[in-house]
């Protein structure tokens, strides 16, 4: 799970399995699996930086520095 924000200011936990999509419009959009889109205040890296580390915390990939991811 992965703590954020609404606009509202609102806070909330979202099971990151479920991320389809992220995007930074004007405003950092999630875009769910089942089609659903959530809009918050964190930036668009933040919010990859917290699924990477959840997907890290649950064994999900391995650990890697982020220079890496890309390398061959």
């Amino acid at each position: 799970m992965i703590a954020l924000t609404k606009l509202n200011g609102d806070r909330f936990t979202l099971n990151a399995i479920y991320i389809e999509q992220v995007q930074r419009l004007p405003a950092t959009t999630i875009t769910l699996n089942n089609g659903k889109k959530v809009i918050v205040k964190e930036t668009d890296a933040e919010v990859i930086s917290q699924v990477k580390q959840f997907y890290r915390q649950i064994g999900l990939v391995g650990v890697q520095n982020d220079n890496e991811e890309g390398s061959s």
